[in-house]
């Protein structure tokens, strides 16, 4: 019986019981006074366990006026420690998912916690981050205070006053909005929200949004079901309702990785007996799908729509006029 197993019995008893004796303990446990002493000593240093001995009652119990509620009462969540090296880990990732770790200072005690449960002299939270190095490109920026105010109005229901920033248009206005979920795509998040200026679905870039007011107003409920086919449907980030099927036919040479690649949850692909490879990706905004194309070069031919190669074909254009010694020098041919 290891230590975690051990740890359970002792918390029951304790729970079931109002005075646990000694015998009690190493009977259901089978180890020494010892072993004994240091998994009560682990329980009251490393869990904040309020562990005392009863003289008159000749045995253990909790000291209620040492409780704390939800300090130490923790059904359920107790871990060996290939349990808690998968949590470090876990936490780790969630940390790096945006640039500034939003969410590492809310479960950082969460991780020393962790780290004294393994009971090791080393941080294993530490050797995690020396050891997984996780590389995010194409990350922008935003303020943790933003997050954290979107986060509590999706929780909460409440509505959003913020002030946006459109790159496209390079305009900023004033909006207010219903929030519906947040979307992690790419290395950066969006917020999926519905829009009462626009009166519609509308899809923000959280790094875009310069400033957030909570409202103590309602926020209109959009179903799953909604959500999925405005926003959902087409590739990429960008919605729309005139859904269409990209074809896109890879060398032979890129087919090997392309074949292996998620592009869209409803997409198709085939091999040819050249060993090029055909793949189908519904879209409703061309946008993405043209940089994701071009960034394959002379490897991505598109067979169809013809609206799609016209514009594929419009953007290698201008690349050609705006840098002329690139096609020349034969980089990007």
């Amino acid at each position: 019986m290891n230590q975690t197993d051990r740890i359970v019995i002792i918390r029951r008893l304790l729970g079931e019981m109002r005075i646990v004796s000694r015998p009690t303990l190493f009977e259901a446990l089978e180890v020494s006074p010892a072993t004994l002493k240091r998994d009560l000593a682990f329980l009251r240093n490393n869990m904040n366990t309020p562990i005392v001995w009863d003289r008159e009652l000749d045995g253990y119990r909790i000291d209620p006026n040492q409780t704390t509620g939800a300090q130490f009462e923790l059904p359920g969540m107790w871990f060996n420690d290939k349990e808690i090296h998968a949590l470090l880990t876990m936490q780790h990732l969630l940390a790096n998912l945006d640039p500034g770790g939003l969410l590492a200072p809310h479960i950082a005690p969460l991780v020393e916690r962790l780290n004294k449960l393994l009971g090791a002299a080393d941080n294993p939270a530490e050797e995690i981050r020396r050891r997984v190095l996780i590389v995010g490109i194409g990350k922008r920026s935003m303020k943790l205070t933003h997050f954290e105010n979107i986060g509590a109005a999706l929780l909460r229901r409440k509505r959003l006053r913020i002030h946006y920033y459109a790159r496209g248009k390079d305009e900023e206005n004033e909006r207010e909005i219903s929030p519906q979920r947040l979307v992690h795509y790419r290395e950066n998040w969006y917020l999926d929200a519905w829009c009462h200026l626009r009166g519609a679905l509308r899809n923000f870039a959280v790094d875009s949004i310069r400033s957030v007011v909570l409202l103590d107003r309602a926020a209109d409920d959009i179903t799953s079901q909604t959500l999925d086919s405005v926003l959902g449907p087409g590739y990429g980030i960008f919605a729309g309702d005139q859904l269409q099927w990209a074809r896109l036919r890879f060398s032979a040479e890129r087919a090997r990785w392309v074949a292996n690649e998620h592009w869209h949850p409803e997409q198709r692909g085939a091999f040819e007996a050249d060993g090029s490879y055909v793949l189908e990706v519904p879209y409703a905004d061309h946008r993405e799908l043209v940089m994701d194309v071009l960034k394959h070069g002379r490897h991505c031919e598109v067979l169809g729509p013809e609206g799609l190669r016209l514009v594929v074909s419009d953007e290698v254009r201008k690349m050609a006029e705006n840098f002329p010694r690139t096609f020349k020098d034969g980089i990007t041919r």
